[in-house]
C-alpha cells in the first residue's frame, strides 16, 4: 500500500497542521507514503526533512504532476484543490481517492464539484456537523467521521515562567487563531473585553495569530490596555501553558483542533456553540459554550470562570482526560483502517 497525501494550500493553518500530524503518525507506524504539496509552501518546507517520505512539489498546471503518481494505490485529499486534483487523477489514471472535509460550509453546487465528491471512494468529515452538511448536499454520500488530532505540544517550563512573570498579577485569557473575523469571531471577544474592563481589571486578553483583519481588530481594541496582539508565535505550547483560560468565539468551525491543544494543556475553555465545536467541548463538562456572536454571553461566561477557580480546575481536568482519545496515533489508526478497507474493496472489484 502506498498512500499519497495531497494538500495544495498556500499557507499553513489547521488543515495543514493536521495533514503533517497524520503523515508523521503513519510514518511511525511504517506506512509507505508520498505527499504532493504546493511548491514553496510552508507545508513543503516542514515535510522536506521527514525521512522515508517521498515529497512531490507541484506548481500549476497541477495536471503535469499526475504522471508521477503511477505507483500510488490511494490518494488522500486534504483540502478543496487537493480534491479537484485527486478527481482529475482518478479520471486520467484510475487511482481511487478519498477526501477529508474540514469546513462546515456547503460545497459548491456545480456539476464538477458534485462529481468530485461522488467519485470519491470515501469522504471523511471531521465532525457530526460537517457530516450532516455532506449528507444534505448529496443524499448518496455516506461520510465517515474521523476528528482532528491534538498536536501533543510540549511546553518549556522556563519559557512559561517568563510569560507568567511578564504578566504577573494578570488573569490571562488566551486566544489562538487566524485573525479573520468572519470565521473566528475575535471582534466579540474584544467586545467582551470592553464589558469586563472595569468589572475585572486584572483580566488580560492575549491574541496569538496573524490574518487579514488584524488592523481592524487592533483599531477596535486601541483604547483597551487589557487587550494585546502578539502575532504569530512559534512557542504556542508555552503560551497555552501560561493562560488561565482559553477563549474561542468562532462563528463557524469544522471542529476546532486548537481546542484539543487547549485541553491538552489542561485549560478551561469558553467557546461558541457552533458547528463541530460541541463534538469536543461539552457544556459544563470540559468547558462552557455560548451562542456565537453574543458578546454579552461570552463576557458572562468568562466572568463566571474567573470567579470560580474550583470550576476552572474541574473543567480543565476533564478536558485533559478527554483529549487522550484524540492523540495522533489513535486518529492515524482510524485512517489506516479506512485505507485498508478501501484497498480491499478495490481489489475485490478488480
Amino acid at each position: 500500500m502506498n498512500i499519497t497525501h495531497v494538500n495544495l494550500a498556500k499557507g499553513f493553518r489547521g488543515g495543514e497542521r493536521q495533514t503533517e500530524l497524520l503523515i508523521q503518525a503513519l510514518q511511525r507506524a511504517g506506512v509507505n507514503q508520498t505527499a504532493v504539496v504546493r511548491t514553496g509552501s510552508p507545508l513543503s518546507e516542514r515535510l522536506s526533512t521527514m525521512p522515508g517520505l517521498q515529497l512531490i512539489t507541484a506548481s500549476t498546471p497541477y495536471l503535469l504532476t499526475i504522471k508521477k503518481l503511477d505507483k500510488t494505490s490511494l490518494l488522500h485529499a486534504h483540502e478543496a484543490k487537493a480534491g479537484q486534483f485527486a478527481f482529475l487523477a482518478h479520471l486520467l489514471i484510475g487511482t481511487p481517492y478519498l477526501i477529508t472535509r474540514r469546513v462546515p460550509q456547503v460545497p459548491k453546487n456545480n456539476f464538477f464539484t458534485r462529481n468530485v465528491y461522488r467519485q470519491a471512494c470515501a469522504v471523511v468529515a471531521l465532525s457530526s456537523a460537517i457530516r450532516r452538511v455532506l449528507e444534505t448536499y448529496d443524499k448518496g454520500l455516506k461520510p465517515d467521521t474521523i476528528p482532528s488530532m491534538a498536536a501533543g505540544f510540549h511546553a518549556n517550563p522556563k519559557h512559561v515562567k517568563a510569560i507568567k512573570d511578564r504578566y504577573q498579577g494578570k488573569f490571562l485569557v488566551g486566544h489562538i487563531g487566524a485573525l479573520v473575523t468572519r470565521h473566528k469571531g475575535q471582534q466579540y471577544l474584544i467586545e467582551a473585553a470592553k464589558k469586563l474592563t472595569s468589572r475585572v481589571p486584572d483580566m488580560h486578553f492575549l491574541f496569538l495569530g496573524k490574518g487579514d483583519d488584524e488592523a481592524l481588530l487592533r483599531a477596535m481594541a486601541k483604547d483597551l490596555p487589557s487587550v494585546e496582539f502578539l502575532g504569530f508565535q512559534h512557542n504556542v505550547a508555552d503560551y497555552l501553558a501560561a493562560f488561565d483560560l482559553f477563549a474561542f468565539p468562532s462563528l463557524n468551525e469544522g471542529l476546532g483542533s486548537t481546542l484539543l491543544d487547549a485541553m491538552g494543556a489542561e485549560k478551561p475553555i469558553v467557546a461558541s456553540q457552533v458547528d463541530g465545536i460541541p463534538d469536543i467541548v461539552h457544556h459544563d463538562v470540559n468547558g462552557l459554550l455560548v451562542p456565537p456572536g453574543d458578546s454579552d454571553a461570552l463576557a458572562d461566561a468568562l466572568y463566571q470562570l474567573y470567579s470560580a477557580p474550583e470550576k476552572r480546575l474541574s473543567l480543565a481536568q476533564k478536558g485533559l482526560a478527554m483529549v487522550a482519545d484524540y492523540q495522533p496515533d489513535k486518529i492515524a489508526s482510524r485512517y489506516f483502517n479506512l485505507y485498508r478497507q478501501l484497498e480491499e474493496k478495490t481489489q475485490a472489484r478488480e
